[in-house]
């Protein structure tokens, strides 16, 4: 039983070091990534008044949204 415990143990602190990496990683954009998100904001809202988005497609642009803001 101690075995299990302990490779839980070591599998929730591998786990914890990957999610604090990942986090570390994250920086605030610079100006060309910034203007590059502008211009296709732009070219997104443009198609959208061409072509309005479903609903499952506006969920899925939610979703992005929230996981890569």
């Amino acid at each position: 039983m101690k075995t299990w415990s302990t490779t839980r143990i070591a599998g929730l602190v591998c786990g914890l070091g990957v999610a604090m990496a990942l986090g570390a990683g994250c920086e605030e954009k610079g100006p060309a990534e910034q203007a590059g998100q502008n211009v296709d904001n732009a070219v997104q809202k443009a198609k959208d008044t061409i072509s309005p988005p479903g609903p499952g497609e506006k969920a899925g642009r939610a979703v992005d949204k929230t996981l890569n803001p």
